[in-house]
């Protein structure tokens, strides 16, 4: 979810769902440390919950970005293992490093040891020929000897060579069952699966085998269907806003943060797929895409937009 999980689009999700946890984009440790630390973690009290995903190596590095993420108030850190790009491959992060499982764990100790928040980590049921259950189970079995209790398991496999990090997201087969048997043999460990799923009732039926469910592209897709999760998933009496709502709701946000000289693009991209499937999301979206980087715009270019859309 490089370039779209951002502080904005985690705001306008937290309006159409305020449960479910949101994660960051991927940060690599090294920019955490070098980097401008307020633009890459900075997050609105709204977004809560909310998890801090890092990429790295370094144990020190590692441990420091631990410590930060709970002093900035994230609620967890997620350590990526499942990221195949060959620039991540070079940073001897992500996917790959499901080839050194001990130096996983290592690596998710150093966090635990210098934090207090819960440490997880993001992993794919397997790489290349190292794609049996029993690679996947030792691995597993490897890391949570740390004490690391969460795994979020990318049902694909990935390919480290000849795939692009979109094809690793469609062309290796999803396998499920591999995950499901995950859950059965570490029953102590929180399993949740990730791969493939765009609806609730697809939801419902995962949560009848493992812990929890992650979506990541249909949630940018189409994230109001997200909106029900509250009530459905989570069980509270929460009555969710309609498009509408939310739309308006947003434009509060964007006039504070067009003050602050940002662009109006920066959150009006990430709310175009709104009206998803919808009558009147063609007349929506082209209206925010022509009309987002007019000078001076603010949250009127939402309100326009939405006068095209039939309530």
């Amino acid at each position: 979810m490089m370039d779209r999980t951002d502080r904005h689009y985690r705001y306008f999700m937290r309006q159409i769902s305020r449960l479910t946890l949101l994660y960051t984009e991927m940060v690599t440790t090294a920019a955490i440390m070098h980097g401008d630390r307020e633009h890459l973690l900075g997050f609105s009290l709204e977004e809560k919950p909310l998890a801090l995903q890092v990429g790295g190596d370094k144990l020190p590095e590692l441990a420091e970005c631990a410590r930060i993420a709970e002093d900035m108030g994230y609620d967890e850190i997620n350590l990526n293992v499942g990221c195949p790009s060959s620039r991540v491959q070079d940073g001897n992060f992500g996917a790959c490093l499901m080839a050194q499982p001990q130096k996983v764990a290592d690596c998710v100790a150093a966090m635990i040891n210098a934090t207090n928040i819960p440490v997880s980590v993001k992993h794919r049921i397997g790489i290349d020929d190292l794609d049996s259950y029993e690679d996947m189970a030792n691995f597993v079995r490897i890391v949570s000897q740390t004490g690391c209790q969460r795994f979020t398991v990318h049902a694909r496999k990935a390919w480290l060579q000849g795939l692009s990090p979109k094809e690793n997201r469609d062309i290796p087969p999803l396998r499920y069952g591999d995950v499901h048997r995950l859950k059965q043999e570490f029953p102590h460990l929180f399993i949740e699966i990730n791969g493939g799923f765009s609806t609730l009732q697809q939801v419902r039926e995962q949560l009848q085998l493992v812990d929890a469910v992650m979506i990541g592209r249909a949630a940018y897709d189409n994230p109001y269907l997200f909106a029900t999760a509250d009530s459905e998933i989570y069980g509270k009496d929460i009555t969710p806003l309609t498009r509408h709502e939310i739309a308006e709701a947003m434009c509060i946000y964007i006039d504070k943060w067009v003050a602050k000289g940002l662009k109006v693009h920066k959150i009006t991209r990430h709310m175009l797929q709104l009206f998803a499937g919808k009558p009147g999301t063609r007349a929506w979206k082209q209206h925010i895409s022509e009309n987002s980087s007019r000078l001076g715009v603010g949250s009127e270019v939402i309100r326009e937009a939405l006068s095209r859309v039939p309530k």
